[in-house]
Order: C-alpha cells, then structure tokens, then sequence
C-alpha cells in the first residue's frame, strides 16, 4: 500500500501509451485505485473537486481563445498576412522562410491555436516555398515550428491552463512568456538567416511580380493586412497588461474582435459562426472533460502519498534545487515524445509544481519553463502533432521523413531558448515586476 501511488502512475503511462483515450483513462485509474485506497467513501470526495473544477472563473477563457483562434482563421487574415509578408520579405535570401516565421508569431499572439496556423501555413506557404526552390527539409521545418508559437506567445492557452493548476496570475504568465517568445522567434530568423548563408542554394531568393512589387499598393496591401492582427494584439494583450481586464474578460474581447475581422473581410455568414461554435465546443468538451479526468487523479494520487513519494526520491537528486530542476524539465521533454500538451499539463504539471515550489523557484519563472518545454511535444516523434497536421495538407513531394528531419534544427533551438531562460530568470520575471510596479 505504500507504493500504490506509484503503481497508479505506472498503470496511467502504461494505458496511455497504449493507445486508450486520456480522459477515461485517467478517470478509470483514479476510480480504481481510489476504491483500492478508500473504498467507497472515495466517491463522497470526488463530486466536490469536480465541482471546484467546473466552477473556475479563470477556465471561462478556454472556450473563449479557442473561439476567437478559430474565427480569426476563418476570417482570411492568415493568407493576406503570408502574401504581404511575402512581398516584404521575398527579395531577401531565405526572405520567404523568415516571413513564415513573422506570420506564425503574429497569428500565435493572435489566435494561440496551433492546429489552424500549422494548417493554414501548410496550405498557403509550403507549396511556395517548394515551387521557388526552397529545400523541403527547412521548408516543413520553418513551418511546423513556426505554428507552435502560440503555445508560448500570449495568449496561450497553456498559459491559461498552466496559470490555474500551478496558482498565479495569468495575467502574469501573459506578461512574462513575451520576452523568451521574443527570444525564440529571433532564434529562429537567425537560423534561417545563417542556414541560408551557409547553403544558398536551400533558401534562393525569390525573384516574382506576386511578392516583390512596390509602390503605393504594396504598402497599402502591407497595411491592411498587419492591421487586423495588431488589432486583436493590443484589444487582447493590451487590456490585460494595462490592468483594464482580466484574461477571461480580455478573452470575450478577443472572441468579440475577431468575429468584427471576419465580418469586415466580407468572410462571415451563419454557416461559418455555425462551424466555428461546433469546433470551440468540440475542443473545449475535450480539455475539460481530461480536466475532470485529472482532477480525480490528482485526488487519489495525493490522498495515496504519491507527493510524498515524489519529494522523497527528488531529495535525493544530485546538484540540490538545480538537480531538482534539470530532472523535471528531462520529464517534461520526454513525456513530449509520447503526450500531447494537455495531456502533460493535467497529469505531470499538478505532481511536479509543488516539487519545483518547494525547490524555492519563483513560480511565474518556472511556469514559463513549463510552457517553453511543452511547446517541444507539437514537434518531437513520433507523436508531435504540429508534423500530423502538416503531413496531412503538405504536397506529395513531401515525405514524412523529410518533415522529421526539419523539426530537429527547431528542437535544438527551443531547447537553447529554453537554456537561456533557465540561465537568465530575467527573461521571464523582469516584465510581469516592471508592469505591476507601474499599476
């Protein structure tokens, strides 16, 4: 019995990877052990923290980010600002590959949902870069990373999610994930930038009327399609980081926002509102019914001593708090292989933040950690989803294995990011201090 919470977390992985659905799996496990560890009085305590669940104020934003993530893909923004980045960019060597790069910080600080970037860019921009000459390995590569920005640059879902389970302000972890977002996107320029140096012939410059045209209309064009997503950046971001609105307030104006963009871009009809409020309710049934899945295992994994267990065997890492540290990233980066996102952040995330509060961290430094290292789990094999999504609307040219081959360099530069904001807490706390002082 006193291992059983080992046994729990055991039987969990085990029936994860072989292929169960997460949610009743999670819920099946705690209700098994549960009765194993208190019998029926088990089911007395569990209503009451399913409730505390469904009852979060914070969690009203989920719905409302994916909401307006999904109608701002809806409105056309995506393309127009893939076209005028082109056209910014193209004369450039290895310009398309940096504009890619642009285009997926600006739709991650816009929609936050990396299913419909990857998608988008995949449709828009691979087929481009292939037919200018652009190596299909950093082609995928630039793409499929580029997607996952959202998952760091505010506002994040993660964020939202991360901000609750770990307890600090979201608002917070918004402020605090732009800078190391910032970081990676540079990181990124600068591979392209140096990989197209190196190798000219990966990244040709791009010598057409469509994306190297001046005058007025250029810049017309240019300024119509950066509008609308600054737009949203600063109704969204601007209301929170200014103190005006919460993340859930600041969530119903973004929704609100990107349903007017749709509308001005002649894009909206019932059929759309009708399949953007079927897509918002699918998702979000999903990551809350994993939600009340991992609220029961959290539940019966503490009631058994698996905390306990946990802080055992930590206190026994080398390197003190900084041991503590490298090992519970590892686990995260691992379990990325084989987990998706809310997967990790409902099952891993509630066991190792108490550890890494112990450890004596400041919270909103090590969520962003968090966020930073979950972001990897969209790229890395075999189950990264942002390589399903691609795989699944890229040209037939494009091989699976040339697409595992170009997340790599993308990975190693996540996980430099990562390194530097592990070496310099700054990157992640100085902001959220400079804005709190000022309110």
């Amino acid at each position: 019995m006193d291992y059983l919470a080992a046994w729990m977390f055991l039987t969990l992985t085990i029936l994860l990877l072989a292929g169960f659905p997460v949610a009743f799996t999670l819920l099946g496990t705690a209700m098994f052990f549960g009765l194993m560890g208190f019998g029926w009085g088990f089911f007395n305590l569990l209503p009451m923290r399913i409730w505390g669940v469904i009852t979060n104020f914070t969690l009203v934003a989920v719905p409302l980010f994916i909401f307006m993530g999904v109608m701002l893909e809806r409105s056309g923004v995506a393309s127009d600002l893939l076209k005028a980045m082109g056209m910014a960019f193209g004369r450039v060597r290895g310009g398309l590959a940096v504009s890619v790069v642009v285009v997926g910080a600006l739709l991650g600080a816009s929609t936050g949902i990396v299913g419909a970037t990857v998608v988008t860019m995949g449709l828009l921009a691979l087929p481009t870069m292939i037919e200018y000459g652009y190596k299909n390995e950093l082609s995928t590569g630039t793409i499929a990373s580029s997607g996952t920005l959202g998952q760091i640059i505010p506002p994040s879902i993660v964020l939202v999610l991360l901000g609750d389970i770990i307890g600090v302000s979201v608002g917070d972890l918004f402020i605090g994930a732009v800078v190391p977002g910032l970081i990676l996107v540079v990181l990124y320029i600068i591979y392209i930038i140096t990989i197209s140096i190196i190798h000219p012939e990966w990244a040709p410059p791009v010598r057409d009327k469509r994306f190297t045209e001046k005058g007025e209309s250029f810049w017309l064009y240019l300024l119509k399609s950066l509008v609308p997503p600054l737009f949203l950046m600063v109704a969204v971001l601007g209301s929170i980081f200014a103190g005006i609105a919460t993340p859930t307030e600041a969530a119903g104006v973004g929704a609100t926002g990107a349903t007017i963009l749709c509308i001005v871009n002649r894009k909206f009809s019932l059929g759309v509102l009708r399949t953007v409020m079927e897509t918002t309710v699918q998702l979000t049934s999903m990551v809350f019914i994993i939600l009340v899945g991992a609220a029961a295992f959290g539940l019966v994994f503490r009631g058994l001593g698996g905390d306990i267990v946990l802080r055992q065997f930590v206190a026994h890492l080398p390197f003190g708090k900084w041991g503590v540290l490298l090992t519970v990233m590892a686990v995260v980066f691992v379990a990325g292989f084989f987990l998706d996102f809310i997967e990790i952040t409902f099952i891993h995330i509630p066991v190792l933040a108490p550890i890494m509060k112990a450890a004596g961290f400041d919270p909103v430094w090590f969520a962003i950690l968090f966020a930073m290292n979950l972001q990897t789990s969209f790229l890395t094999p075999p189950f990264g989803f942002s390589l399903f999504y691609l795989k699944g609307v890229a040209p037939p040219g494009v091989s699976t294995v040339e697409i595992y081959k170009g997340i790599i360099p993308f990975v190693l530069i996540q996980l430099c990011a990562l390194a530097i904001t592990i070496c310099f807490p700054e990157t992640a706390t100085w902001l959220p201090q400079l804005f709190n002082s000022l309110r």
